[in-house]
Order: structure tokens, then sequence, then C-alpha cells
């Protein structure tokens, strides 16, 4: 990515840097700065165009609240499976629920409210790929 140089600044002078991603309104994936969004990047809120249609239902909340009260049930630092989550909401098949779970797990990261981890450590949630479990933050 070419970084455009400061106005009025001359050679030698310091580029600037593209600003910091930032999570999807809907599944809470990193959105990262692209140079066709530098005049609106502040209105930039969806990371694609199915994100943008679907955008955050009724339906989402319920989930986030959901995965809080399951974590304020265990002891402090102890972790909870998206797949329990899945399971407590106790209708039809628990395996179609598995996204929009993880999706409200990366929003609550997104606030701080909560970390993803996998093996113990703290990952990435844009690009955790297989089991995770949901902690609260300390």
């Amino acid at each position: 990515m070419k970084l455009k140089p400061r106005a009025g600044a001359g050679i030698g002078t310091r580029m600037e840097s593209p600003p910091p991603p930032k999570p999807c309104a809907v599944c809470g994936r990193a959105i990262t700065w692209r140079k066709k969004w530098a005049r609106d990047w502040e209105a930039v809120r969806y990371c694609s165009d199915a994100c943008r249609g679907r955008r955050t239902q009724a339906r989402d909340s319920p989930l986030e609240a959901l995965i809080l009260e399951l974590l304020a049930r265990r002891a402090g630092g102890a972790t909870v499976c998206p797949s329990e989550v899945a399971r407590a909401v106790g209708d039809g098949d628990w395996r179609v629920r598995m996204e929009p779970v993880r999706e409200a797990a990366r929003r609550l990261v997104a606030r701080g409210v909560l970390d993803i981890v996998q093996g113990g450590r703290v990952v990435d949630p844009s690009t955790a790929r297989g089991p995770i479990r949901l902690r609260l933050r300390p």
C-alpha cells in the first residue's frame, strides 16, 4: 500500500500511516483501511455487502446477553464454549446458531467486554479458526 506524504511535505519527510482497523458492526471482523475509502473512512461500518445487507438484528442482542450470563455463572477467569451458548438457546439444531454466536462474541470483543482464547492464549477474533473459548476480560 502506497502512503501519501503529508501536505506541504518535502523530500525526506515521513509518510502518513493508514488509520487502524475497526470492527464490523455486524460480524465483528476487522475492517482494514483501503484507499478507496479515504474520503469516507469514518462512515464505513460493514466489512462486506453481506454484512451491510444483514445489519445487526434484534436477535443478536440476546445472544450477547446470554454469553455474558453464562460467563457470570462461572468462576472468575473461567471460559465458555460458543457451542454451549448455541445449545442454551434451545430451539432446533444448535449448529446453525454457531456463526451468530461467534459474531456476537466478536462484537463483545470489539467493545472490550471479553476475550476469545485458544489454548489459553488470547487470539485475534477476526482470524481465529477452529475451536475457541470465550472469557470475560480481566
